[in-house]
């Protein structure tokens, strides 16, 4: 499971050192137990409990979701596709590649690029296809791809 954690922090609440703690835990296992997150932190369950309620509702974390294994993900090829799209079409374009699911992330960007899409594919013709079906996309101008060799730093 990996933890989904905003990246601006809300401006009711300051994160203690405890919280982000407890977040950096969350962040390596998810499932982590509350009793073994509150051992590791040195507090009660109930405070534990407590603190994850309290981020929850603040949308401090605002999911828990599937983190794939390192071994799955070593027989994908990831991609950066840096996209330059037309005046007006970010909506349209950033709907369109929501909707495909081998796209994993997509950052708005300055620079000469507009967006950039990390997309993963199960072979190399495959990532052909699906850059080509993004840069055929309504509003998409120009792509530029980077394969993926290897990860040296993944949080």
């Amino acid at each position: 499971m990996v933890l989904r954690i905003l990246t601006r922090r809300p401006s009711r609440m300051q994160l203690s050192e405890k919280d982000r703690a407890l977040l950096a835990l969350l962040s390596e296992n998810a499932r982590m137990p509350v009793a073994e997150l509150a051992r590791r932190l040195d507090l009660s369950r109930s405070t534990v409990q407590a603190r994850l309620e309290r981020l929850e509702d603040l949308g401090v974390i605002a999911g828990y979701q599937v983190r794939l294994s390192d071994a799955y993900q070593s027989g994908l090829i990831r991609a950066h596709v840096m996209v330059v799209i037309a005046p007006k079409a970010l909506t349209a374009v950033t709907a369109e590649l929501g909707a495909i699911r081998e796209v994993t992330a997509l950052y708005s960007v300055n620079g000469p690029y507009d967006l950039i899409a990390i997309v993963a594919a199960p072979s190399i013709s495959e990532l052909d296809r699906l850059i080509d079906r993004i840069g055929e996309l309504a509003g998409v101008e120009r792509t530029v791809s980077s394969i993926i060799l290897s990860t040296r730093l993944s949080r």
